[in-house]
């Protein structure tokens, strides 16, 4: 110690060089890094001198999620493994596909389907002025044709019954009525509208002598011919439809879910399976 200091007042306060060496000398305490705040640790770091690679990669480390290993071993996953269920296609068949088998196409695909309609009869027929004597088209014949053509007979009559409105709808769903018997799409689910229907659909493949091997499965719900019914006959196909494809084995379920929907609805239910 400098024994001037004890003499000399001036002496006896601290030497501020002095007092600056022992502050620098005292290390700065750094806080633990927050894993939930990777930014002010990197901070923290690049301020006490840091190597900015490594404090980076530090970083980055704590910004990773916790099932990262959960997430490798996903990705890490064959194609192979990944199930794939195809989404089956839906075939509406009524006598003329004007009424019932549009309202079912018009609900199904409404509600995001895949679904295509048909009918099963040598020709379109619709109410006329009599009962005997009905309008006749053959089937191609555009819904907008056959809207114009009613509509410049006698408006007030085919409004009135409701066909007016049916075959606006129609129209704005596809170009024309499709005869069953010359379709060549292959569906998966068949709904038939009444029996005549059922039985022609499964006469008709037979006759094609099941070239393609591939199952159908053919489902008729007996549903009157009015405008009413229809309605009502919508709202079954999409419950029936929903079941079918929410189903991890449809030939397996089919059984039950027929069951379920007889119990959930009026109409008679006949059930087979052909080949395309």
């Amino acid at each position: 110690m400098d024994p001037r200091r004890a003499r000399d007042p001036r002496l006896s306060r601290p030497d501020p060089r002095l007092q600056r060496l022992q502050t620098d000398s005292t290390p700065t305490p750094t806080p633990p890094p927050s894993s939930n705040s990777a930014s002010s640790s990197l901070t923290l770091r690049l301020e006490n001198g840091a190597n900015p690679e490594e404090t980076l990669s530090q970083s980055f480390k704590h910004e990773q999620p916790e099932n990262q290993a959960e997430q490798q071993e996903t990705a890490r996953q064959p194609l192979s493994q990944l199930e794939y269920k195809p989404r089956p296609l839906f075939c509406v068949v009524c006598a003329s596909n004007q009424n019932r088998s549009m309202e079912g196409h018009s609900v199904l695909s409404k509600a995001g389907y895949q679904v295509i309609s048909s009918g099963t009869g040598s020709a379109v027929r619709l109410p006329g002025p009599s009962i005997d004597k009905p309008n006749i088209y053959p089937f191609g014949t555009p819904y907008n044709t056959i809207f114009e053509d009613l509509n410049s007979k006698d408006p007030r009559l085919y409004s009135a019954n409701g066909l007016l409105q049916m075959l606006d709808r129609n129209r704005h769903i596809k170009h024309a009525p499709e005869r069953w018997q010359e379709t060549k799409t292959v569906a998966d689910i068949v709904i038939t509208c009444e029996e005549r229907c059922f039985d022609a659909v499964c006469d008709d493949l037979l006759s094609r002598g099941g070239e393609f091997n591939k199952p159908v499965h053919i489902i008729n719900l007996e549903i009157k011919d009015n405008h009413e019914e229809a309605l009502i006959a919508g709202k079954a196909m999409l419950d029936l439809a929903a079941a079918i494809e929410a189903a991890d084995d449809i030939d397996e379920h089919m059984d039950e879910i027929l069951q379920v929907q007889q119990g959930k609805h009026p109409h008679s239910i006949l059930h087979a399976v052909a080949f395309y």
